[in-house]
């Protein structure tokens, strides 16, 4: 989380004090003013919010039509939702190389398509735009969907484009972790209105056609599904947030272009699709070998500076990620889509070994997380002490 106050806080009361908070209202009606406002921050046509990221993902792909005997590739560098979200429609994961962006790699998930691949989900990690053009036309040729986890880029942009519109559908997260909060939250966007009209009955499948007018020109017939639906208090704090993102952007590109300047020809930043469209959250520093990195990174921590290395970040490395790695997509065998006879032969021989190229990565690269609250001098501070750091 990095900025909320008294205006979050004075819209939470007031929807409470409406005391007509639940998400079809005739008060406030907050979750859909947040829905309108999010289609037009995003350039979209459908917009829906809901529990998480995850829950964005899994509906997205369920309206995408993905289920039981498909295949959706995802990055090896992502948080472990990205693939759990392709199992709960039955589907399998199959993982693909990054490239040096840290972001899914055009080339291998070319290599990694089969004729059972139906949708691809480039991830936006860490704010880092994925190479949007190249996987767009990968996509085109073999005729699959590109689903966007645009969950930690919310305020990012590739070539002028909001990440997350680019696709056939986006998807984002609120948590507390990301760039604005809501405590838990998501949201889908599509143009697709098919897309659209399945995530609707799927991420509310018990109660969207029996409160307001949630099916007015729905023409996808009703099917079970989840509950990802959300109260009026998230919609009010998500308003309240989306104001502050332009400036809370602004903030962190100052800080991150700073730094990245002043470090020219003293530290090599990690390559990017689009450093100017990124969200500003991270600077990501690339060495040549792992020893190096960690040298780096422990220079900087006796100066005060604590940097992370990738690789150590648990569940957002597929070696971590044990219910995929150990093929336990579900508590029952029988809707386990590694035990179903649809997905019978897919592409899931993993190993740790299997991403190699990912792996060399995360341990050479550091990654310096910028606050939007640094003043020049705390960024002076920083830029010193990464400067020095970098002498060894």
């Amino acid at each position: 989380m990095y900025r909320i106050g008294q205006e979050e806080i004075d819209a939470v009361a007031r929807a409470i004090l409406s005391r007509d908070f639940f998400k079809i209202n005739g008060s406030g009606q907050e979750v859909l003013r947040f829905e309108e406002e999010w289609k037009a921050f995003t350039g979209s046509a459908h917009a829906l919010l809901m529990t998480s990221g995850y829950a964005a993902l899994a509906s997205a792909l369920i309206g995408m039509g993905i289920g039981p005997g498909d295949e959706v590739i995802v990055p090896a560098y992502t948080y472990i939702a990205t693939a759990l979200a392709v199992l709960e429609t039955g589907a399998i994961p199959v993982i693909a190389d990054t490239d040096e962006t840290l972001t899914l790699s055009a080339e291998d998930t070319e290599q990694k398509i089969t004729p059972c691949t139906k949708a691809i989900i480039p991830v936006h990690i860490q704010g880092f735009p994925s190479d949007m053009d190249g996987l767009r036309a990968v996509a085109a040729r073999h005729g699959v969907r590109i689903l966007e986890d645009a969950c930690q880029s919310a305020g990012g942009c590739y070539h002028g484009r909001p990440l997350g519109s680019i696709g056939d559908a986006g998807a984002y997260s609120f948590n507390y972790f990301k760039i604005i909060t809501s405590g838990e939250g998501g949201a889908l966007v599509t143009n697709d209105r098919t897309i659209h009209e399945r995530a609707l009955i799927y991420h509310d499948a018990s109660a969207v056609a029996f409160f307001g007018s949630q099916l007015d020109g729905i023409s996808e017939p009703l099917f079970g599904g989840r509950e990802y639906r959300v109260s009026d208090l998230t919609g009010a704090i998500l308003r309240e947030q989306l104001k502050r993102l332009p400036s809370l952007r602004a903030d962190l590109k100052r800080g991150q272009c700073t730094i990245a300047e002043s470090l020219a020809g003293i530290l090599t930043l990690a390559p990017s699709h689009d450093f100017e469209g990124d969200t500003g959250t991270t600077l990501a520093f690339r060495f040549e070998s792992e020893a190096e990195t960690r040298r780096f990174a422990a220079k900087c921590a006796e100066g005060g500076i604590g940097l992370t290395v990738p690789i150590d970040t648990g569940k957002h490395v597929y070696t971590n990620w044990t219910q995929v790695m150990e093929k336990r997509g579900a508590l029952n065998p029988l809707m386990d889509p590694y035990r179903m006879e649809a997905n019978r032969g897919a592409a899931c021989d993993y190993t740790p070994e299997m991403c190699s190229k990912t792996l060399d990565l995360l341990a050479r690269t550091a990654y310096l997380a910028v606050n939007p609250e640094w003043s020049e001098a705390d960024i002076a501070h920083v830029t010193g002490v990464l400067a020095d750091a970098a002498k060894g």
